[in-house]
C-alpha cells in the first residue's frame, strides 16, 4: 500500500532538502526530471527492493515524487509543479548543481 502524499502547502524545506541530500535518491530525481513518469523498476538497477522501497518513501513523504499504482507496479513522476510553487527556483537550482558537479 501507499502511503499519502503530502498536500503541496505541506511540503517543507528541510524535509526537500534531507531528501535531496542522498545520492542515490538524488539519482532517482535526475531520472525522473529528464525521463518524466517511469515505473519503480526502471529507473535504478542493482539496488535491492527493499532499500528502494524506503527511498521512494522518503521521496513521497517529502513531497519530491508522486507514487502511484499501476498494475503490479508504481509509477513515479516528479512534483516538480508543487516543488516549484512551494520554493521557487530550488528544484531546477539544485538540478542545475547535479549537472555541473557531474561535467567536473
Amino acid at each position: 500500500m501507499i502511503g499519502t502524499h503530502p498536500d503541496r502547502d505541506q511540503i517543507q524545506l528541510q524535509d526537500v532538502l534531507s531528501a535531496l541530500a542522498n545520492p542515490l535518491r538524488m539519482t532517482i530525481v535526475r531520472a525522473l526530471a529528464t525521463g518524466g513518469e517511469q515505473s519503480c523498476g526502471s529507473i535504478v538497477e542493482g539496488v535491492s527492493k527493499s532499500t528502494l522501497t524506503r527511498h521512494w518513501r522518503v521521496l513521497r513523504d517529502s513531497g519530491v515524487i508522486w507514487q502511484q499504482p499501476s498494475g503490479r507496479e508504481n509509477l513515479l513522476s516528479l512534483r516538480h509543479d508543487d516543488l516549484e510553487a512551494r520554493f521557487p527556483g530550488l528544484l531546477d537550482t539544485i538540478l542545475a548543481a547535479a549537472d555541473r558537479e557531474d561535467r567536473r
